[in-house]
Formats: structure tokens, C-alpha cells, sequence
């Protein structure tokens, strides 16, 4: 299963985002689930950098062995929210059409 967390500031602002493990929705090369959830944050995260954010404005980890990436931004702002919010509005969906490969938590830091 993959597990989506948001971090969120005490303002509900999101700060950044964790996606872990393998959907496991079939044979890796073929998991279209898999694929959708790595598209929706991948380009998430090159739209923040290209658009919005500078290198010094964020923290970025990605393991594909692991099936993680992290992306941690010092100084949200309307800009990130939205495309977060735009990456959430794609996984929730995601989520309700496959429930037992994806798991979205929010949580404060």
C-alpha cells in the first residue's frame, strides 16, 4: 500500500508531503495505480520548484527502491497550497476508487 501523509502547521497550512511503499495493485511495470499516485506527485514537486519555490525553500528526498519521496517546504505559501491541494483533489480520488493500494493521513507538525 501506498501511504500519503500531508504536513500541515498549526494554520493548516501544508508544509509538505510523504509518499510511501508500492500500491501493489499489479506486477511492478504494469501498476497503472502505482503510476498515477508517482505522476501526481512527481510533477507536484517539479511544478513547486519550476514555478514557485527556490532551491534554498524546500527540502526534497526521493527513494524509488523504497518507493518514498518527501518534500518539506520552509515557507508555504498560496502558490504551494494549491498545488498540494491539486495533488490531494487527484490521489483522494485515487483513494476511493482504490482503497486497499492507497491511504492519504493528515497530520500537524
Amino acid at each position: 500500500m501506498t501511504t500519503i501523509t500531508v504536513f500541515d502547521d498549526a494554520d493548516g497550512r501544508h508544509t509538505g508531503f510523504e509518499l510511501s511503499g508500492h500500491a501493489f495493485f499489479a506486477d511492478p511495470g504494469k501498476d497503472i495505480v502505482c503510476a498515477a499516485i508517482s505522476i501526481l506527485a512527481i510533477n507536484t514537486v517539479n511544478a513547486i520548484e519550476k514555478f514557485v519555490l527556490n532551491e534554498w525553500q524546500y527540502e526534497e528526498v526521493a527513494d524509488s527502491e523504497k518507493g518514498l519521496i518527501r518534500f518539506l517546504i520552509k515557507e508555504p505559501d498560496l502558490d504551494t497550497q494549491l498545488l498540494i491541494d491539486t495533488m490531494l483533489l487527484g490521489l483522494s480520488e485515487i483513494e476511493k476508487q482504490h482503497p486497499e493500494n492507497i491511504r492519504l493521513i493528515a497530520r500537524e507538525v
